[in-house]
């Protein structure tokens, strides 16, 4: 009999006791990450005003973050499942608590670009170590899809409430505070871990590692989404966009090269054997996707269009959160009847009916009229689809590779928020240098409102093709032991107090 074998036989280990407090403790980790990637939008025109940033170069503030999340995300996802997920979440905490009090103390453009890009870092171990833990702490099945569901909800309020919080911030005690507010988290999350978490590891009777595909995925995902972040200011068709994606695509054919003959490869690719995971993944990109393009087109709108302030907006999208929430909550207690195929395509269907309903915002409009009720449809959506992907992403997969799945599943999320936010930065921008050309002396506002709505009705046509690639994934999820995908021989998991 094979260790493999024995793994699969051996009897489950008792549920932990303290699985519900380390939820609360995994979900705050997961709400601080979201948290920072939407507050600090609301904090860029007083970070622009007071550290003296060029236009172009302020995207960076945001998008030095988002490269070293994307690219170090496999990387940290495997590292958890090797080294420790509790040692490897801790890590990944000091990393993105030491960084926040650096960006607010920034005296210049490169000392916040630069730090924000150390918290990348540590977002990109903290993310998929969380959720590695969180699938490690809950048997597959209706206790690990309730926990599934709270996550969902938790990154739908940060998202929310980072618009709320940041809005309070600058406007009062500054901008600084918006990275000043990690710190207390941080630590308790460092206090906590220890008391709550059980350490797990895949054991490896030959230590093995694979720095030569650990190299070539993370330089593949730093060039993809460097070259996706800034196509909208350099066009499409440019020599560094088209560079930069043809260096990316070579550096994923030498990674799968190493990968397959690698005796303990960092992703091994019979995991793609799985159609459950690919289509998973392939839900979650175009969820990232349409979900980062709307929500940064709608805060345009609100604020450029409308008038809005920053808390204003943060307050108006309380319904956003709370129908997130409950697509959340929804989804996590019918997929298991209705199968991931129905409840996924049903979330694409709100998402897209959501963005739709904002391609008839209007320069004279309301917030009833123009953003309630599509707040209200594409939330829901939004709650019900990614907790649907999310427990597809790592249904049937073995403890020992959940770090793995967690990083594939969190990294092409934020790829497809890179394409997200470039692809309606382009259409809007196109719609509204068309629109101006027809319509010399045109109303500013007017030309603005042209190119969002051409934005959302890109959202609602990403959500048409969403909803496709929802049919790619199995009906009724089956039970762990016919699904799961086989470890390697010499794997085994450990776990301890």
């Amino acid at each position: 009999m094979t260790i493999a074998d024995r793994a699969v036989l051996a009897p489950a280990p008792a549920l932990d006791p303290r699985r519900w407090w380390a939820l609360a403790l995994l979900c705050s980790v997961f709400f601080m990450v979201v948290l920072d990637a939407s507050i600090v939008i609301v904090a860029l025109p007083s970070i622009e005003a007071d550290l003296g940033f060029s236009e172009q170069g302020l995207q960076w503030v945001v998008s030095a973050y988002a490269v070293t999340f994307a690219g170090l995300l496999l990387l940290g996802g495997r590292a958890a499942d090797l080294l420790g997920r509790r040692r490897v979440l801790m890590i990944g905490v000091v990393f993105f608590t030491a960084a926040s009090p650096l960006c607010g103390l920034a005296w210049s453009p490169a000392a916040l670009i630069a730090a924000r890009a150390i918290q990348g870092v540590g977002a990109a171990i903290m993310t998929p170590t969380a959720l590695s833990l969180v699938s490690t702490t809950f048997p597959e099945g209706p206790e690990r899809n309730q926990a599934l569901g709270v996550w969902g909800m938790m990154g739908a309020v940060g998202s929310t409430a980072g618009w709320l919080i940041g809005g309070a911030l600058v406007d009062g005690p500054g901008w600084e505070w918006v990275f000043f507010l990690n710190v207390p988290l941080g630590l308790a999350a460092l206090v906590l871990s220890p008391m709550l978490l059980r350490e797990s590891r895949d054991m490896l009777t030959r230590q093995s590692y694979d720095p030569a595909g650990a190299l070539t995925i993370t330089g593949a995902l730093v060039l993809l989404v460097y070259g996706i972040v800034e196509a909208p200011d350099v066009g499409w068709g440019d020599a560094q966009t088209i560079l930069l994606v043809a260096g990316s695509a070579m550096l994923l054919v030498a990674f799968g090269l190493i990968e397959s003959r690698h005796r303990a490869p960092l992703v091994p690719l019979r995991l793609f054997r799985s159609r459950t995971l690919v289509g998973a993944n392939l839900v979650t990109l175009l969820f990232g996707t349409i979900t980062f393009g709307v929500l940064l087109t709608l805060t345009l709108y609100a604020q450029q269009v409308l008038g809005y302030s920053a808390f204003e907006f943060g307050l108006g999208t309380a319904v956003f959160a709370v129908m997130a929430a409950v697509g959340s909550i929804k989804g996590q207690a019918v997929v298991l009847r209705l199968g991931f195929r129905a409840v996924a395509a049903a979330g694409m269907a709100l998402m897209g009916g959501g963005s739709l309903l904002l391609t008839q915002a209007s320069v004279g409009g309301s917030y009833f009229g123009d953003i309630f009720f599509a707040l209200l449809v594409f939330g829901t959506g939004l709650g019900t689809t990614f907790v649907t992907a999310t427990v597809a992403a790592l249904a049937g997969i073995a403890k020992s590779e959940s770090g793995l799945a967690s990083g594939l599943s969190n990294t092409t999320r934020q790829i497809g928020a890179a394409l997200g936010v470039a692809i309606v930065t382009t259409v809007a921008l196109t719609r509204s240098e068309d629109f101006l050309q027809a319509n010399r002396g045109a109303d500013p506002l007017v030309v603005l409102n042209e190119g969002f709505q051409a934005a959302f009705l890109a959202c609602a046509l990403l959500a048409a093709i969403g909803m496709a690639l929802a049919l790619l994934l199995p009906g009724r999820p089956r039970t762990a032991t016919h699904e799961r995908l086989e470890p390697d021989p010499v794997a085994v998991t450990g776990a301890g107090e």
